[in-house]
């Protein structure tokens, strides 16, 4: 049987951490809903407690210093989206980050205009 060190850990891969163990048991954050292309940027507010945030936590966070989506996050952080969103619901709460959710762009444009392209391809 293999001992609690050999367990944890995977020749090619390294330390094996399990997802739930990131975000403490939790499937579903708190606060308003974000999808895959929200805009994700770090915020001026200094960290309080260094220690109290993990190293992913801290990986996301240094990865929002420029604008970038939740996508792209996950994508470079190389966690499930599920993990990621948890981790920056976590900082959104910290206020150490601003999730933006783009503008739709059928929101901004009126009925009136869509029905005039709608005709004007049909005439075509």
């Amino acid at each position: 049987m293999p001992s609690n060190d050999e367990r944890w850990l995977d020749a090619e891969a390294g330390p094996v951490v399990r997802p739930y163990a990131l975000t403490q048991g939790r499937t579903r954050h708190a606060g308003e809903s974000f999808d895959l292309v929200a805009t994700v940027t770090a915020t001026p507010t200094a960290i309080t407690d260094p220690g109290s945030l993990a190293p992913e936590h801290i990986s996301v966070l240094q990865l929002a210093r420029a604008p970038t989506t939740v996508a792209d996050i996950a994508s470079d952080v190389d966690l499930p989206l599920g993990v990621v969103r948890i981790i920056l619901a976590d900082l959104r709460e910290l206020g150490l980050v601003v999730i933006r959710t783009p503008v739709v762009m059928a929101e901004r444009i009126d009925k009136h205009t869509l029905r005039e392209v709608l005709n004007g391809l049909r005439g075509l």
